[in-house]
This record gives C-alpha cells, structure tokens and sequence, in this order.
C-alpha cells in the first residue's frame, strides 16, 4: 500500500509542478500512456491470485483516477493562465488618439438616397422594398401593361431562363411592382416609397442598363393631384435646398395611371454648366406621376368605388447629377477610385433635415 500512495504521491505533485502544457503531456504518458507507470501496474493484476486481485484492483484503479483527475485540473488551470496572459498582452488602450486614417467614401448615389429617404420619412413616408428579379405579373400585368405592350418586348426587358411551367421572370424594369407588392399585402392608408435598383436595354451618356428609382405611393379614401403636387414642391425644396420651387403640369399617359402627369421644374440656365432652381425662364423634366388607375387597384385587391390614390417616380441617379452637377451617368458605375473622391461624401456626414442634407 506504501508504495501506491508514494507512486500517487510523486505523481500527484509533479502534475502540480508542470509549468506548461507540454511538461503536463509528457507526465500524463509516463503515468497513463501505454507503458506508463500506472498502466503497468494494472497489467500485473493479470498474474496475481483472485484474493490479490481483489485488494490490488481498487488500489490501483483509484490511483489512475485520482492522477487523471489532477491532470485535468491542472490543465484548465494552465489554459486558464494562457488565457490571462494574451489578453492582457492585446490589451487595447482606447483612450489613445485615432490614427489618422481614411474612413472611405460615400457614393453619391447612396448620398441621394439617404437625402431622400430623409426628406420623405418627414412627410410620413414609410419605405418598402422588393427583389431585382420579379414576376412578369408584378412587373406588367398588375400594372395594366398588355401583353402586346412595347415595354415587354426584348429590346426593352432583361429576360431571365423561362421557368418550368413556362413563365418567364424579369429583371424588374422599374421599382413599380414594390407597389403592387405592397397593395397585395397591406390595405389602405397606404403611404410608401420605393427606392432601388432598375434595369432596360439602354446605355448612353444619360441613360444605363442598371439604374437607381425612386416612386412613391399613397392610396386612401381621399386622394387628388393636388396632395400630389404639395408633396413633389416639399421634397423639391428639401432637395435643392431652396425656400421655394415651381412646377409645370403635362398632361402624358402611363398605363398605370389615369389621368397620367409629368412635372416640369421651374430652373436657371444662363451660367453655362449649371442649374439653379427656384426661378430661372428654363424648365427641366421632373418626374412621371398621376392618379391610380382603377384597375390597378382591382388587380391589387383594393376596392377602387372606395380607395384612390397617386403614384410618382423618378431617377435616383438623375437627381444626384443635377444637384451635384456630375455630367455622366456612366462614372457612377466605373468604381474609379479617383472620380468618387472627387464626387463623393464623408461617411459620417449622414443627411439630416435640421442639420442639412449635403453639408
């Protein structure tokens, strides 16, 4: 018995001693491993006598778990220890000053569209938002475009792989069918933008097969052109950051809407290279508007005997070059690191109504 607990004993107080991780492993195999000193203890209970067996076996049985267990112990104490140290040498001093680094550069695309998130969540604008790739129902048939309709030919629209019952997915040729996503959904009051991407078979210095949309949506029991137009002259002024604007009213058609509206605004053009707006004898285009048509909102579900409303929709690329008078839209697109620090904004000048929005 003497010789077990001197053979604990020793092992027991090396396992404490191991100042590392390694030490410890190398214990643990001279004492459990295969030839280790406790395993060839348990190898001889093989010749003894069952009486010998008996005494010996519990012996040696609680020394191989008692020096297990100290191993253990020891091992998350040494982990533990480990731990402590690198934390505490990548400790960070937070009250060192910043390096002087660069943080990046907001688009202007992106700027625009927290400008005008901003100006429309203040006049009680929620904003939605759907898939690039969208159902040809959504995209035109919800939307009163025939089927014969020259928007859905192929010259116009980004087709995708038809699908196994045959139908065919669209790249969404405007931010519209969020509307319909919306109406199919929600009932009226309905007070909703919808800004994102677009695509149409077109590229020219004003015009790109992928570009940015803003429209909006109001649908209640009373709804006219004339809460339209108050609503395009407040985000018009907001936007240009002026005390005053005025727009000009053409009659247009858009199979979504009856009476369709496009809006001129009122702007300066006599300095060569730049736009003013708020007076001025010149007028620039706006946006595309008018009334819901009644069978968009039956499609949609909406009772049109009870519910009207208006839509309106408009470049979000478009209003970034006349307010930022960038003269290409196809820069916008070419990830020139040299044009974007030229064009483009701090990343914490984030637009606000009260502190101004491009600052």
């Amino acid at each position: 018995m003497s010789g077990v607990d001197d053979l604990e004993r020793g092992l027991v107080s090396a396992v404490a001693a191991a100042a590392d991780e390694a030490t410890l492993e190398q214990l643990r195999v001279s004492a459990l491993g295969k030839k280790g000193s406790i395993s060839e203890l348990l190898k001889t209970l093989g010749n003894m006598s069952p009486e010998e067996r008996k005494e010996k076996g519990p012996q040696f049985n609680t020394l191989r778990d008692r020096v297990s267990e100290a191993i253990a112990e020891r091992k998350t104490a040494l982990q533990e220890q480990a731990l402590n140290a690198r934390l505490a040498s990548e400790r960070v001093d937070v009250t060192l000053p910043v390096r002087p680094e660069p943080l990046g550069t907001i688009h202007p695309v992106s700027q625009v569209l927290d400008e005008i998130t901003a100006i429309f969540a203040d006049i009680g604008f929620s904003v939605a938002e759907g898939p690039d790739v969208e159902f040809d129902d959504y995209n035109f048939t919800k939307l009163n475009i025939p089927p014969d309709h020259p928007a859905r030919q192929m010259h116009d629209t980004f087709y995708v792989s038809p699908q196994k019952d045959g139908s065919r997915h669209v790249l969404r040729t405007h931010t519209s069918p969020v509307q319909v996503r919306t109406m199919l959904s929600q009932q009226p009051p309905v007070r909703i933008i919808s800004p994102g991407r677009a695509y149409r078979v077109d590229s020219d210095a004003t015009h790109s097969p992928m570009f940015h949309q803003i429209e909006g949506l109001v649908i209640d029991e009373m709804t006219n052109l004339g809460h339209l137009k108050w609503v395009l002259e407040e985000f018009c002024k907001a936007f240009f950051e002026v005390e005053k604007v005025e727009l000009r009213a053409r009659p247009s058609f858009f199979p979504f809407t009856e009476p369709s509206v496009e809006w001129d605004l009122r702007c300066d053009r006599s300095v060569p290279g730049k736009i003013t707006f708020g007076h001025g004898n010149d007028w620039l285009e706006l946006a595309g508007s008018g009334m819901v048509h009644p069978k968009v909102l039956s499609m949609c579900g909406i009772d049109p005997e009870k519910y009207q409303g208006y839509a309106f929709g408009g470049g979000i690329d478009r209003l970034a070059m006349l307010k930022y008078g960038i003269p290409d839209i196809r820069p916008f697109f070419e990830s020139d690191i040299r044009w974007l620090r030229h064009f483009g904004f701090a990343p914490l000048d984030i637009p606000t109504l009260d502190g101004g929005l491009s600052r």
